[in-house]
């Protein structure tokens, strides 16, 4: 019998995946959604032909009420799709950033420490989702790193549904006879994702007479190849100026200013700094490109960034100088 259009949509984009990657598992991570029961519906079906294990994994956040019983129906229907194994994980959600960015990391590192040995997880994003993603980085001027979107595959982590809307995965589970769960803080205005969903996206495909979302993942795609290339070249200079640890900020400071903080960001990250926002990377900057002999640049997690002799260094706080 031939599969309804959307089913065949969602496993098209699942067998491109495993055509492109190699694994010898695949995790699920479902949440109970559309999205997520669609693609754990279409992995189980291309996993059971490829000969691969599929597990399934629903991270109960414990945010809402009632979530430990939506998370067993989450693992129930894993478990009805075929899935070699479906269990719930619960976590605890806390840190900065707010309840998104908490809910992200603990999802994320549960994800993580649940995967088998050489395995992908596969997350349900939607083009719909990675156009919100440009979107919000537009939005916040976070730069050509930030527009360029999630990868489709970044591993362990793997994001078949990309180039499919959520629509498209609505209609899967309709036809596979699936009960999605409808999560009420996706209607939430609170969430700056709901408003650009409910609210700015709609009008936006308004305005410009539509097509909206699809051109926000075609921005991302291009701007990820740029990206690429530009992180190649970056990391060819790194090799050039980087010795002993050290940086030669002359020989940095003759590069486009775009290819400079390439090389600053890996090179701070690998030193133990951590995440870098675009400003601390433009002050930093400003040791190589417009050094006037300013004193050291306080960065993240307690270090400081100082040019002397030629060289810039990375210390912790309180460390003496070194050289």
């Amino acid at each position: 019998m031939t599969p309804a259009p959307a089913v065949s949509a969602t496993r098209s984009a699942v067998r491109r995946l495993l055509a492109e990657a190699s694994c010898d598992a695949l995790l699920v991570a479902c949440s109970g959604g559309a999205d997520s029961l669609a693609l754990a519906a279409a992995a189980a079906h291309c996993a059971r032909r490829a000969d691969l294990p599929v597990h399934g994994v629903v991270v109960d956040h414990g945010l809402q009420a009632g979530s430990a019983a939506v998370a067993a129906r989450a693992a129930e229907q894993l478990a009805e799709l075929g899935c070699d194994t479906a269990r719930v994980v619960p976590v605890s959600v806390d840190g900065p950033g707010g309840p998104e960015a908490a809910a992200r990391r603990a999802r994320y590192a549960a994800l993580e420490a649940a995967r088998p040995a050489n395995s992908l997880v596969l997350l349900g994003h939607t083009r719909d989702d990675q156009a919100e993603t440009v979107l919000l980085g537009l939005g916040r001027g976070s730069g050509a790193r930030s527009l360029a979107g999630m990868r489709a595959l970044d591993p362990p982590w793997a994001r078949p549904f990309l180039g499919i809307t959520r629509a498209t995965t609505e209609a899967a589970c309709a036809a596979l006879g699936l009960q999605p769960w409808q999560d009420p803080h996706n209607a939430d205005p609170r969430f700056t994702r709901v408003r650009l969903r409910a609210e700015v996206l709609p009008l936006l495909e308004d305005v410009l007479q539509g097509g909206v979302g699809a051109a926000l993942a075609r921005t991302a795609a291009q701007l990820r190849e740029d990206a690429d290339a530009l992180e190649v070249v970056a990391a060819g200079l790194r090799g050039r100026v980087e010795s002993g640890g050290l940086i030669d900020a002359g020989a940095l400071a003759a590069e486009p200013a775009a290819l400079r903080r390439r090389v600053l960001r890996e090179w701070l990250l690998d030193r133990g700094v951590p995440e870098l926002s675009d400003a601390h990377l433009r002050s930093a900057d400003e040791l190589v490109g417009n050094w006037k002999g300013q004193g050291p640049h306080a960065l993240p997690g307690g270090f400081v960034l100082r040019r002397a002799h030629g060289t810039l260094q990375v210390e912790a706080v309180g460390e003496p100088p070194s050289g």
